[in-house]
């Protein structure tokens, strides 16, 4: 009997790690309304901790990337589950504001860190031709999480309150994670296989594991992190990527908000998120595995046109119809870039050094981006609706459509690095 290719072992549990601390992430709103019950404290108080944790979790993600290519992820991702489950354990005994910014927006978010990049380029290691569906697969994770999680943890804050919601949640991201992370494998080589299963499991001597390593077939030669950040595609892309990343959390944060405005219901609000996690699990799955076939970029602006088309029709929404065909459209967008991004980068630089380059990509993106809900809120406020915001949200991903449709493939200023 065939032994399945182990790759889809590391792709399940990277799957395994992305539900559980992005749909914890996304959790954040349901405790947020209960500490402030609770506790008495602003929201904006409490929503800084958020912005705190986005900032921290973001910027650090290129060191993060960094050691999963020195040491592999077994070690970053089970280190970064245990800092997220402790951080949330701490955060749920917490007396006073500091002690959620210490341990929230500190210790969570360097746990958090380790989830999206050392989880996505370590699948990007294992397999070539196959990436986008392994990377959507993976990327459901975060998706279903998006649309599962929020739901527990309602359920226990009402049951047993925000306190308890947070301990059991930390508890069980500690323990989940950490085990997951035992079966994440740096890459194929480590089993005595080439991507995509290209030869059966042996075990190998060091000397045979790096001819294995030399034989490995790659979509592009590998680029150092040094030689990347010397091309003009690596700028390029970490302009494009942070532009896409300005508005990627826009709807999640104000869409709740704008159906009030509308005059529907709280739930016909959270209604629409889940519709937007819903959609990014179709995302994931049909343009990562289309992206195979049809190239990255292409499917990457497919991505792109749907979130164009997202923003849009919630700037012209007047009822709950306009309201969830938008969240729709940008739900399927959101599950796409997750998947696309990663392979993308692979694509371009190559696999041995994919976490040191994304990691970089993504938190230099990450920061930048980190303010579109804030300017969002600010023309809100201003103009009393959301409108202009969704108009200009729109702009904002037709632009980084463009980025992305010019990105061409990286040339080496330097001579490839001798192995």
């Amino acid at each position: 009997m065939k032994t399945p290719f182990y790759g889809w072992t590391v792709t399940g549990c990277a799957f395994v790690v992305l539900f559980l601390t992005y749909g914890v992430q996304y959790s954040f709103g349901v405790f947020l309304a209960a500490m402030v019950d609770d506790l008495g404290w602003q929201r904006a108080s409490l929503g800084g901790a958020f912005s705190v944790y986005s900032l921290v979790y973001t910027g650090l993600s290129g060191a993060s990337g960094k050691l999963t290519d020195r040491l592999g992820p077994r070690r970053v991702i089970g280190l970064g589950g245990v800092l997220l489950g402790a951080g949330l354990a701490a955060t749920s005994q917490l007396r006073s504001l500091w002690e959620l910014y210490l341990w929230y927006g500190g210790v969570a978010a360097l746990g958090m860190s380790t989830a999206y990049i050392p989880c996505n380029t370590t699948v990007v290691r294992w397999f070539i031709r196959k990436r986008g569906l392994a990377l959507g697969i993976a990327s459901c994770g975060a998706s279903l999480g998006i649309l599962a999680m929020p739901l527990v943890s309602s359920a226990i804050v009402a049951g047993a309150g925000w306190r308890t919601g947070l301990l059991s949640l930390g508890a069980l991201l500690l323990v989940l994670v950490a085990t997951a992370s035992r079966f994440m494998v740096r890459g194929p080589e480590e089993k005595g296989l080439l991507p995509d299963g290209a030869r059966p499991a042996a075990k190998l001597s060091p000397c045979s594991r790096q001819e294995l390593r030399n034989e490995a077939p790659a979509a592009t030669p590998d680029f150092r992190p040094r030689e990347a950040r010397r091309t003009f595609s690596f700028w390029l892309l970490l302009i494009a990527f942070a532009i896409t990343l300005t508005t990627v959390t826009v709807p999640f944060v104000h869409v709740p908000a704008f159906a009030r405005d509308l005059g529907l219901s709280a739930a016909t609000g959270a209604s629409a998120v889940s519709v937007m996690g819903l959609l990014a699990l179709a995302g994931s799955i049909l343009l990562g595995g289309a992206s195979d076939r049809i190239g990255r970029k292409r499917a990457i602006v497919i991505g792109l046109s749907a979130k164009v088309v997202g923003f849009l029709l919630l700037a012209r929404a007047t009822g709950p119809s306009a309201l969830f065909a938008g969240a729709a459209a940008f739900g399927f967008f959101y599950g796409a870039i997750a998947s696309l991004f990663p392979a993308l980068v692979g694509d371009l630089f190559g696999r041995a050094h994919a976490g040191a380059i994304t990691g970089f990509l993504f938190a230099g993106a990450g920061v930048i981006g980190a303010w579109g809900p804030v300017i969002a809120g600010y023309l809100r406020d201003r103009d009393g609706d959301y409108r202009l915001a969704f108009t200009l949200s729109a702009v904002n991903a037709l632009t980084a459509l463009l980025l992305f449709a010019l990105l061409p493939r990286p040339r080496r200023v330097d001579p490839p690095a001798r192995a």
